[in-house]
C-alpha cells in the first residue's frame, strides 16, 4: 500500500509514448510563464501607456505638418475629420440598414452627407478656382447656380428616402434620418465654420485648437491631483476643482499661444490663394487686434500706483474670452458625446486611433469651439471689409462673359468722367470690346 504524503502532489500524467511525468511541475511552470492577473493587467496599462503615448506623437506631428504644408491641407483635414466622425456617429446610434436587409439607408446616409458638404462649402471652396471658371463652362454653370443645385441633390435624396419606406421598419428608418440630419448639423455645420476660420487666417484655427487641447491635459492633470467633488454626473471621472484648474493655466496658455503665433503673417493673414503654404510670403493689411492700443484703466484702482492706461494688443484680452468658452462651455461637448456612448453602451467611438479610440473622441470638443471662433471672429474681429479679390470672386461667381463686358464699360465711363482717363484711351478701351 502506497502512501501520499499532505501538502505534496502526487498527480502523474501518461504521455503519447507511455510514459509517465509529474504534472504539478508543468502547472506551476506554466502560471509562471502566464503570469498572474496583477502583472498581466499592469502589463496591459504599461501597454497601452506605450501605444497611447506614440500615436499622441504621431497626431501631433501630423497636425503641425498639415499645418506647414498650407491652407488647402488643413481644410482636407477637417473635411476627413468630419466625414470620419459623421461615419463613427452613425454607427454607433443605429444598427446597420444591412442587417435589416435596408440597403439604401447607409447609402442615403452618405448621399446627404455629401450634399450638405456641397452645400455649405462648395461655394467658399469654389472662388479659389474663379480662374477657371472663365475657361469651363460647366464650372462656371456649377458655381453660379450653387445653391439651386444644392437644393435639386436634396430633394432628389428625400425622394428617394420616402420611395425607400418599407412596412414593419418605418419605426427604424424615420429614426436613422432625424439622427442623420442632427450629426449633419451638429459635425458638418460646425465644421463648414473651422473650415471658415483656416480661410480667415490660420491663428483663428490654430488657436482654439490649442486651448482646447491645453483644456483637456490640466483638466486631468488638475482633476487627479486636486479632484475631489464631482461635476457632472454622466462623466464621474471629470472632477469640479479640475474643471476650475484648466481654466487658469487654459488662460495662461492663451496669453503664450498669442505670443508665439501673432509675429507670423502666415498665421494672420486671410487666405487668397489655397494653395498657399508655410514657406509662401504673405502679406496683407494688418487686422486692428494685432496692432497695439492705448487703453485706460479705471482711476478708481489704479491711479494709486500711478497707472492711468496700458498698452497692449487687443487679441491677448479676446484670446482670454476664448479661453473662457474653451474651459466653460466647449467641455460640454465632450459630456455630450460621453452621453452618447452611454446611452448606446459603448467605449469608444470606433479603433482608427490605437490607444485613442475614434477621431470623434478626440474631436468632439473642437466642434464647438470651431463654431464659437467663428461667431466671435465675425461679431468681434471680422473688419467687413470690401476688397478687391472679394469683388472679383462675386462678379466671377455670378456674372457670364457679357455682363463682365458691360461691367468694364460702366467702370471705363466712370473714370473717363472722372478725369482718370482720356478721351482717346477711353475710345481704344471701346473699340477693344467692340462696345
Amino acid at each position: 500500500m502506497t502512501t501520499k504524503k499532505p501538502g505534496k502532489s502526487m498527480c502523474k500524467e501518461k504521455t503519447v509514448d507511455g510514459d509517465y511525468v509529474d504534472s504539478s511541475t508543468d502547472t506551476k511552470m506554466s502560471a509562471t510563464s502566464e503570469g498572474t492577473p496583477a502583472m498581466l493587467a499592469k502589463e496591459s496599462k504599461t501597454y497601452n501607456f506605450v501605444v497611447r503615448t506614440i500615436w499622441t506623437m504621431i497626431m501631433i506631428s501630423g497636425f503641425f505638418v498639415t499645418l506647414a504644408l498650407g491652407h488647402f491641407w488643413c481644410v482636407m483635414l477637417i473635411l476627413g475629420c468630419q466625414i470620419a466622425t459623421f461615419k463613427e456617429c452613425i454607427a454607433v446610434t443605429g444598427q446597420s440598414g444591412r442587417e435589416k436587409n435596408l440597403p439604401l439607408t447607409r447609402t442615403l446616409n452618405w448621399y446627404f452627407l455629401f450634399t450638405t458638404i456641397y452645400y455649405l462649402d462648395g461655394r467658399s471652396l469654389l472662388k479659389f478656382f474663379k480662374d477657371n471658371s472663365m475657361n469651363y463652362g460647366l464650372f462656371s454653370f456649377v458655381a453660379s447656380n450653387h445653391k439651386f443645385i444644392s437644393y435639386c441633390l436634396y430633394v432628389l435624396g428625400f425622394i428617394v428616402f420616402v420611395c425607400s419606406l418599407r412596412k414593419g421598419f418605418l419605426k427604424f428608418q424615420f429614426a436613422t434620418l432625424c439622427i442623420t440630419h442632427m450629426v449633419l448639423l451638429l459635425v458638418v455645420f460646425q465644421a463648414h465654420l473651422i473650415i471658415n476660420n483656416v480661410l480667415n487666417g490660420l491663428i483663428w484655427f490654430l488657436l482654439p485648437c490649442g486651448l482646447v487641447i491645453v483644456n483637456d491635459i490640466f483638466a486631468y492633470l488638475c482633476g487627479i491631483t486636486f479632484g475631489r467633488t464631482k461635476l457632472i454626473a454622466i462623466s464621474p471621472k471629470k472632477t469640479l476643482e479640475g474643471f476650475i484648474g484648466a481654466w487658469f493655466f487654459t488662460a495662461l496658455a492663451s496669453i503664450v499661444l498669442t505670443r508665439l503665433l501673432t509675429p507670423y503673417s502666415y498665421m494672420t493673414c486671410p487666405v487668397r490663394d489655397i494653395h498657399t503654404n508655410f514657406f509662401t510670403p504673405l502679406n496683407c493689411d494688418i487686422n486692428p487686434v494685432f496692432i497695439p492700443q492705448e487703453y485706460r484703466l479705471p482711476p478708481i484702482l489704479f491711479e494709486r500706483f500711478d497707472i492711468l492706461s496700458i498698452t497692449i494688443k487687443p487679441i491677448y484680452l479676446h484670446a482670454l474670452n476664448l479661453a473662457t468658452f474653451a474651459s466653460l462651455f466647449a467641455p460640454f461637448g465632450g459630456f455630450f458625446a460621453s452621453g452618447l456612448k452611454r446611452t448606446f453602451k459603448v467605449k469608444d467611438f470606433g479603433h482608427s486611433i490605437p490607444g485613442h479610440g475614434g477621431i470623434t473622441d478626440r474631436v468632439d470638443c473642437q466642434f464647438m469651439m470651431g463654431s464659437f471662433m467663428n461667431l466671435y471672429f465675425e461679431t468681434f474681429i471680422n473688419e467687413k471689409r470690401i476688397t478687391v479679390e472679394t469683388v472679383l470672386s462675386t462678379i466671377i461667381m455670378n456674372f457670364d462673359e457679357r455682363q463682365i463686358i458691360q461691367l468694364i464699360d460702366s467702370l471705363n465711363h466712370i473714370l473717363f468722367n472722372n478725369g482718370s482717363i482720356s478721351e482717346g484711351v477711353f475710345q481704344r478701351l471701346s473699340k477693344l470690346y467692340d462696345l
